[in-house]
């Protein structure tokens, strides 16, 4: 056979080969392809599947948040920053106020749902809306929010008018709105957390859903401890006339005499959740001021913990049953028995253990004033 014959064979065989085996090859991979397809097709159908079973929601049933009105001051924030981060965002309003108890004792849950939530399409506005007149200075108010490490958005809602757009009449309360700002739930006072936790998800979950977002929401909830109330608690005591119209608490016989100074004396049976004042005390409609040299201020209560809100520079001597109060059951603003005042706010004078019943005796100095006794 000649050479060249030859060499033609050799490579016609070689060729044949090469063919036959890259055809093998690319024969075997066929079905992994198909396969790939398959998965890549049952997905496609699996999340067209999903999201064609999202539940519609008839939200003719539900309101829609008012717009927030009357605001004189933005802290964290500015108006036109505020209303930018509004849009399509699950928003929680919490109203509150500074020197409420009750307010400071939801506090650590809501930064922690901000920490928690803000990067998944929650946004919580802090409406702080004054109870007492004090409580409409920012100064006042920026010093609170930085004290309890509050990052979010605070308005300062100071003449009540999205108070009442909202319809609100208590604190704390929160109102939630999904990302179209209808509201989905309401919950009045302390407590409820994990309820309420469960609804940001859920929420947040709709709005990952209606924006087509490929986010999925931590379903763990925030840890903390709770506060536990206290069966007979002492409820809320106020020292303005104005304020505690229909509850008043005042033991001595003298009663509120409405913008006039009265000279007050402790009778000899003291009642359990009634407060009484010996000295001259001045009455206003938000609070009592002291204005005779000596005065005293004696509560019988059952609780763990007793808070005043009080205002103006005084110091205060504290007696638990006719005792200097013992460094076990001070409350975190007390010093070796004596608790100093020195700005508009709440101050925390006992801090037991447990509850119990007990007879508190504040010594007052001039100029001294009080608004409310708060307890837990």
């Amino acid at each position: 056979m000649k050479t060249e014959l030859k060499t033609a064979l050799v490579m016609g065989i070689i060729l044949v080969v090469a063919i036959g085996g890259a055809s093998a090859y690319f024969s075997s991979l066929e079905p992994q392809i198909q396969k790939t397809q398959n998965q890549s097709d049952e997905s496609s159908q699996i999340q067209s599947k999903v999201t064609s079973e999202i539940p519609k929601i008839d939200k003719s049933r539900f309101k829609k948040a008012p717009e927030l009105t009357g605001i004189s001051g933005y802290i964290n924030t500015t108006p036109e920053e505020l209303k930018a981060a509004m849009k399509d965002k699950v928003i929680l309003y919490d109203f509150w106020t500074y020197s409420c108890i009750n307010c400071i004792r939801t506090l650590p849950y809501i930064t922690a749902w901000n920490t928690k939530y803000a990067d998944q399409g929650l946004l919580i506005i802090g409406i702080h809306s004054p109870e007492f007149e004090f409580e409409k200075d920012s100064n006042n108010v920026q010093t609170a929010v930085k004290q309890y490490d509050i990052t979010y958005p605070v308005v300062q809602d100071n003449e009540m008018k999205t108070w009442k757009a909202f319809e609100n009449r208590y604190w704390p309360r929160k109102y939630i709105t999904d990302s179209e700002g209808y509201i989905r739930y309401d919950h009045i006072g302390e407590g409820g957390y994990a309820e309420t936790e469960k609804i940001i998800q859920e929420l947040l979950q709709e709005r990952n859903q209606l924006l087509g977002l490929n986010i999925v929401s931590a379903q763990s909830l925030v840890d903390l401890e709770e506060h536990q109330f206290t069966a007979s608690q002492t409820p809320e005591l106020y020292f303005g006339y104005n304020f505690a119209f229909g509850r008043n608490q005042l033991g001595n016989s003298e009663g509120f005499k409405p913008d006039q100074i009265v000279t007050y004396s402790l009778p000899e049976k003291l009642t359990r959740d009634y407060f009484y004042l010996e000295g001259q005390w001045q009455n206003f409609d938000d609070r009592m001021k002291l204005v005779s040299e000596n005065g005293k201020i004696i509560l019988p209560y059952f609780a763990k913990s007793v808070n005043i809100v009080a205002a103006n520079e005084s110091d205060l001597q504290i007696l638990l049953d006719e005792k200097p109060v013992t460094p076990e059951n001070a409350g975190t603003d007390v010093q070796d028995g004596t608790a100093h005042i020195s700005g508009d706010r709440l101050y925390n004078l006992i801090s037991s253990n447990d509850a119990g019943a007990h007879t508190l005796t504040i010594i007052v100095k001039p100029d001294f004033e009080i608004y409310t006794f708060t307890f837990g």
